[in-house]
């Protein structure tokens, strides 16, 4: 995910971390139209249906609902592993054997898997994942079950959360099936999967595109799905991460 603002070198960073372990032809890359020409700058080798070119900024939902529609119409069975393009992660072997642990959890179970981050502060600027393991559940080294999500909280509430050792960093990565996240997106979504509708023959045609993206609302995919849905999942995860903002 690469419209947040005009991709740099950490989108090239982004698709040689990925393709060091996945099949380079398999990566999606989902930007503004404005940003698709510094895309294929600095991905020259990224074929062109790979670069899904958003009309509008509508957050991270419309983007998701783009790309899950996208894979399904070249694979029913795809396994999706999400990530903004805006991550440094210090342990690239530890992260490619964290996410192929992981598709292997969501091929066997339907649920919409985040990679949580054991938090070093009270830093204001994340958002917060509580499980329902409790304290120190980190500890347990498998995947758990999440009990709330909370977006950036106030200071006081950060310390509270970071002394429970309930919580986690969200670290905006996210895996699933393909066929689940279409799921839960079209059950409490509505008002951007419908936007798609007829996404199996028009996903190649601009026009239809653009149609979508006029009528999608803003939202993200963290307060449209992960903070409603039933089926979120966390793993913590142990390799070095940080959020290109907060270095």
């Amino acid at each position: 995910m690469a419209g947040g603002s005009e991709p740099s070198a950490y989108l090239r960073m982004t698709y040689d971390r990925f393709a060091s372990f996945l099949p380079k032809e398999n990566i999606l890359v989902v930007t503004l139209e404005k940003y698709a020409g510094t895309a294929r700058i600095l991905l020259p080798e990224l074929p062109e249906e790979n670069l899904l070119r958003e009309p509008h900024p509508r957050k991270t939902a419309p983007c998701m609902a783009y790309a899950v529609y996208t894979l399904l119409a070249r694979d029913p069975e795809a396994l999706i592993v999400a990530t903004p393009c805006d991550l440094v992660i210090r342990d690239e072997n530890l992260f490619a054997k964290t996410v192929g642990e992981m598709f292997g959890f969501v091929e066997r179970h339907d649920v919409l898997m985040t990679l949580g981050i054991v938090p070093k502060n009270a830093d204001v600027n994340f958002g917060y994942i509580q499980v329902k393991e409790g304290k120190n559940a980190w500890e347990l080294g498998r995947p758990l079950q999440v009990k709330t999500f909370t977006e950036k909280p106030p200071l006081e509430l950060a310390e509270v959360f970071v002394r429970t050792g309930e919580f986690f960093w969200n670290s905006g990565i996210f895996l699933w099936k393909a066929s689940v996240i279409r799921e839960e997106m079209e059950r409490y979504l509505p008002d951007v999967t419908e936007q798609f509708k007829g996404w199996e023959t028009g996903l190649g045609d601009p026009a239809f595109i653009e149609r979508a993206y006029g009528e999608c609302p803003k939202i993200s995919l963290d307060y449209g799905v992960m903070e409603r849905t039933d089926r979120a999942w966390l793993y913590p995860a142990r390799f070095g991460w940080a959020d290109v903002e907060r270095l």
